[in-house]
């Protein structure tokens, strides 16, 4: 697997199962001799602690590789990462809509349903009626809900991810400090009647971010992924890994003033988000007459080529840019992504207009300003990413194995 945190192998005869199983997964030692010289286990204790692996069905037997001596012999048997053994449940939540999925544990969609679910009806309700969605895609998928290992939720609002309970959100009234982790859980046990699994749940720019980088930028060490819909949320992938910040509040650029009068939904004055988000825009085109309520709709109408709507989300574009000026020479990142309702030409155009005005050059002249690769699916795709390698670590990995008696 590609673009993942490259996690440190304890060797001389200490790593464990779970570090052999790293190992594998991201491809530096696929054969046993391989696991052998990465680790310094002796052969007879990496083929214990393959055993395991092989018990709990994480592990198979690949095709034979390459021969690796020029005198012949026996092809190398090669070890890969089962996927099939699992699934993953996943979702993302915007302010009015969301989507839902099965993912293997490569992240390939088995499943997938898109509808109407608002956020300010609050949590229970929209937690409940995701599992009610959960039940049915598994269904969709041909898999029972004993398969699921764990659910991966993105939110429109910053998350203190060691709770799973999101943090004074702007725009998710009722959901301050809700136990999200133990009412998405509850819901998923209630509607299928499999035992409880583990949520994990983070902010979606964090999760696109996370999705992206992994799927088309593997091998960028510093990745920006800006996400413009109804508000504006930014999130960063440093090494492999997201950056959160102290208590999970990295990426919240929306909220930066720009010196603007505008009200913004969090009780300031000035933040970004209330002059260039997707709602901003929206407001200003239903101001003109244009019926748009939100940045779906000011997307629809970005699509169906409305004048109106592409001078509004270039002047937007603009406003962004400058922020994003600062935030490219203070990170320097290879990529900035630009995904949500607004990540079109003309919202692009603006952002590259002061973005490559105000930055210094140095922080540009390697960067890459790009649009989404995954659309709707990267928050999706960076939950089961999130859920898969929270489980399959090491540390954790060690737990489970234990814990199913192997």
């Amino acid at each position: 697997m590609t673009g993942r945190p490259v996690r440190a192998v304890r060797s001389g005869g200490q790593a464990s199962a779970g570090e052999l199983l790293e190992l594998v997964r991201s491809g530096r030692a696929v054969t046993r001799g391989a696991l052998q010289q990465a680790t310094g286990l002796s052969r007879a204790t990496v083929g214990q602690r393959l055993d395991r692996l092989f018990r709990a069905g994480w592990l198979r037997e690949g095709a034979g590789g390459p021969v690796g001596s020029p005198l012949g012999g026996r092809p190398s048997i090669t070890l890969e990462f089962d996927d099939s053994h699992a699934v993953v449940l996943a979702a993302d939540l915007d302010t009015r809509h969301a989507r839902a999925a099965v993912l293997s544990l490569t992240g390939d969609i088995l499943a997938e349903h898109a509808g109407t679910l608002v956020v300010e009806d609050g949590p229970d309700a929209v937690l409940g009626e995701l599992g009610h969605w959960f039940d049915r895609l598994l269904e969709k998928a041909g898999r029972p809900a004993a398969d699921v290992c764990g659910i991966g939720l993105a939110v429109p609002g910053p998350v203190d991810t060691e709770t799973g309970r999101v943090v004074q959100p702007p725009m998710m009234p009722g959901w301050d400090g809700y136990d999200v982790t133990g009412r998405l859980s509850r819901a998923f046990t209630e509607r299928t009647g499999a035992g409880a699994v583990p949520v994990l749940v983070d902010n979606d720019a964090n999760l696109m971010a996370y999705g992206e980088q992994r799927a088309g930028h593997p091998d960028c060490a510093a990745f920006v992924l800006v996400k413009v819909s109804t508000g504006i949320g930014a999130g960063v992938v440093v090494d492999g890994s997201v950056y959160r910040g102290t208590d999970g509040g990295a990426g919240d650029i929306g909220h930066i003033r720009v010196g603007a009068d505008a009200l913004c939904r969090c009780g300031s004055y000035g933040c970004l988000a209330a002059v260039a988000s997707g709602g901003a825009v929206a407001r200003r085109l239903a101001e003109t007459g244009v019926p748009a309520a939100s940045g779906s709709d000011v997307r629809d109408l970005l699509a169906a080529g409305h004048p109106g709507a592409a001078s509004l989300a270039r002047e937007a574009g603009r406003r962004v840019g400058d922020v994003l000026a600062t935030v490219v020479t203070l990170l320097n990142p290879g990529v900035l992504m630009i995904a949500g309702d607004l990540a079109g030409t003309p919202f692009l155009t603006g952002v590259r207009e002061l973005l490559y005005q105000r930055a210094l050059p140095r922080s540009t002249a390697h960067l890459d300003v790009v649009t989404s690769r995954l659309g709707d699916r990267a928050a999706l795709i960076g939950a089961g990413a999130l859920v898969v390698e929270h489980l399959y670590g090491p540390e954790h990995a060690e737990e489970r194995l234990r814990a199913l008696g192997v």
